[in-house]
C-alpha cells in the first residue's frame, strides 16, 4: 500500500514538473508571438501612414490636374478666338484690296481721260486759241468756250486727286489691317506654344497621379498583409491561452485529486480518526489598469484649448509620415502630435482614429473633436471649420468640415 502510494506521488510530482515546463513553453511561445505581433502592427501603423501620406500628396496632384486643366480649356478657347478674328481681317484685307484695286483703276481712267483732253486741247499751242477765236460767234462766245475748258481741266484735276486719296488710304487700311493679321498670327503661336506645353505638362500629372495609385495599391496590399498577420497571430495567441487554461485546470484537477487521495490515505493510516483536511485553496486575481486618459471636467473647456493649440501651427508643412507640428506631419500625425502635447493618448492612423472616444453628430460636433474622412482627419474648430495638415502643397490649414463628406466625428476631450 505505501509503495503504491509513494509511486502514486512520484507521477503526481512528474504531472507538476511537466505541467510547470509546459506552463514555461507555452509563456514563452506566447510572449515571443505577442512580441511579433507588436512589431506588425507597428509596420501597419507605418505602412498606413505611408497611404495616407501617399492619398495626400496624390490628392494634391490631382488638385494641380484641375488647375492645369481648366487653364488648358481657356487656352483652347482663346486660340479658336484668335482664328476666328484672323478669319475676319483676312476678309477685310480682301474686301480692302478690292477697293484699292478699284481706286487705282478709276486712278489711271482718270489720269487717260485727263491726257487726252490735255493733248487735244494743249498741244496744238497757240493754233487751239486762234481757232477759238474763229469759230466763236461774238468775244462773249469766245469767253465762255475759254471759261468751259479752264472748268473741263479743273474738274479732271480734282476727280485724279479724289481717286489718288481713295487709293491712299486704301492703301492705309490694308496696311493697317496685314499689320493686325501679323499681330493675331504671333498671338496664336505663342497660345498654341503654351497649350503645347500645359498638354505635355497636364500628361506628367496624369502619370505622377497614377504612380502614386501604383504606390497606393502596393502598401495598401503590404497592409493588407500585414492586418492577415496579425488576424493570425491573434486566433494563434487565443489558441494558446486556451490550451494554457485548459493546461492549468487538467493540473489543479490532479492536485486536488492528488490532495483528496492524500486526505484519505491519512484517513485510512490514522486510528485516531483524524481528519485530513485538505485547507489548500488557491484563487488567482488579475487586474489591468487602462491606459485611458482622464478627462479633465469642462469637456468644452478642453476641446476650446485643443482647437487653440492646433491652430498655433497653420502654415507649417504637410510631410508625409511626419509628427512634428513645426518640421512638417501628415493629417493623423499631425491630430496624433496635437493630443499627444495636451495629454491625450490617441492611435496614430487616420482608420484608427475613427474609433477613438465617443462618436457624436456632426451638428452636434464642438471645438477639439476630430472630424473623419475616408483617408483623411482634422480638429473641429467651430464656426464649420477643422484645422488639418491638408496636402504637400498647402500644408497646415483652416477648411470648411463639410469640404467633403464626414464619416464620423470622435470626442474625445
Amino acid at each position: 500500500m505505501k509503495k503504491k502510494a509513494a509511486r502514486m506521488a512520484c507521477i503526481a510530482i512528474a504531472c507538476l514538473i511537466l505541467g510547470s515546463l509546459s506552463g514555461e513553453v507555452y509563456a514563452s511561445t506566447i510572449s515571443e508571438i505577442k512580441k511579433q505581433q507588436e512589431e506588425d502592427k507597428k509596420k501597419l501603423n507605418s505602412v498606413q501612414g505611408e497611404i495616407s501620406g501617399l492619398e495626400g500628396e496624390q490628392s494634391g496632384v490631382g488638385e494641380e490636374i484641375e488647375e492645369i486643366d481648366a487653364e488648358l480649356v481657356q487656352i483652347i478657347a482663346s486660340v479658336d478666338l484668335i482664328k476666328e478674328e484672323i478669319v475676319e481681317k483676312e476678309g477685310q484685307i480682301e474686301e480692302t484690296e478690292a477697293e484699292y484695286e478699284a481706286a487705282k483703276q478709276q486712278e489711271e481712267e482718270q489720269y487717260e481721260t485727263m491726257k487726252i483732253r490735255i493733248k487735244f486741247m494743249y498741244e496744238q499751242g497757240d493754233i487751239s486759241y486762234v481757232q477759238l477765236f474763229m469759230s466763236s460767234e461774238s468775244f462773249a462766245d469766245m469767253l465762255n468756250k475759254a471759261d468751259y475748258v479752264e472748268q473741263l481741266y479743273t474738274y479732271d484735276r480734282k476727280m485724279l486727286e479724289e481717286y489718288q486719296a481713295a487709293k491712299e488710304y486704301a492703301q492705309q487700311v490694308w496696311d493697317k489691317l496685314e499689320e493686325e493679321k501679323s499681330e493675331l498670327v504671333a498671338a496664336q503661336h505663342e497660345l498654341e506654344e503654351e497649350q503645347e506645353y500645359m498638354e505635355e505638362l497636364l500628361e506628367e500629372k496624369k502619370q505622377e497621379y497614377e504612380n502614386y495609385s501604383v504606390q497606393i495599391a502596393r502598401a495598401k496590399q503590404e497592409a493588407a498583409a500585414y492586418r492577415t498577420r496579425i488576424k493570425q497571430q491573434t486566433a494563434q495567441i487565443k489558441k494558446l491561452e486556451e490550451e494554457e487554461r485548459k493546461r492549468r485546470e487538467e493540473e489543479e484537477r490532479r492536485r486536488k485529486e492528488e490532495e483528496e487521495r492524500k486526505r484519505k490515505e491519512a484517513e485510512a493510516n490514522s486510528s485516531s480518526g483524524e481528519s485530513y483536511a485538505s485547507s489548500s485553496s488557491s484563487s488567482s486575481s488579475s487586474s489591468s489598469s487602462g491606459g485611458s486618459v482622464s478627462v479633465p471636467s469642462g469637456g468644452s473647456a478642453a476641446g476650446q484649448s485643443i482647437a487653440s493649440y492646433a491652430c498655433q501651427f497653420i502654415g507649417n508643412p504637410y510631410v508625409a509620415g511626419g509628427t512634428s507640428l513645426t518640421n512638417g506631419a501628415d493629417c493623423s500625425g499631425f491630430v496624433w502630435r496635437v493630443f499627444k502635447d495636451k495629454g491625450y493618448t490617441v492611435p496614430r492612423t487616420s482608420w484608427e482614429l475613427r474609433n477613438v472616444g465617443t462618436e457624436v453628430s456632426y451638428s452636434n460636433a464642438q471645438p477639439g473633436d476630430i472630424v473623419c474622412y475616408a483617408g483623411h482627419v482634422g480638429i473641429y474648430i467651430g464656426n464649420g471649420n477643422i484645422v488639418h495638415a491638408s496636402t504637400p502643397k498647402s500644408g497646415i490649414k483652416i477648411t470648411t468640415a463639410t469640404y467633403k463628406s464626414i464619416l464620423s466625428v470622435r470626442r474625445v476631450a
